[in-house]
């Protein structure tokens, strides 16, 4: 499992610290988890597993069922996960009320404008 960890820290650029800082679990936890000594609980495995957006089968077995409800949802996937800057969108995405998203996705639809009349 930690391997799949350390995967997912690489493939993102980031360090322990950073989802040790962004998820409250403490870093003794990930450092404890690398030794053997200790495999977190499903509830922490949950929240790793959601901070980089893959799901807790994925985090424990490096398998992933994927179910997509339609192509239009596949497609949208495979280009989030292909492309960081569009995954960092989503990551900053979570968590803000529908007004901020509303604003957000405005502010984008303008600069797409100006771009396609430029």
């Amino acid at each position: 499992m930690y391997d799949i960890f350390e995967k997912l820290l690489k493939e993102r650029g980031l360090k322990i610290a950073d989802v040790a800082r962004d998820t409250g679990i403490p870093y003794s936890t990930f450092t404890d988890w690398k030794s053997a000594r200790y495999t977190p609980k499903s509830d922490k495995r949950q929240k790793i597993a959601d901070y980089f957006g893959v799901s807790l089968k994925y985090l424990d077995t490096g398998e992933e069922d994927i179910y997509y409800i339609n192509p239009e949802t596949e497609e949208i996937a495979a280009y989030a996960f292909h492309n960081e800057d569009i995954r960092l969108l989503l990551h900053a995405a979570k968590g803000n009320p529908p007004e901020n998203i509303k604003l957000a996705t405005e502010m984008l639809m303008r600069m797409k404008q100006t771009n396609n009349d430029g």
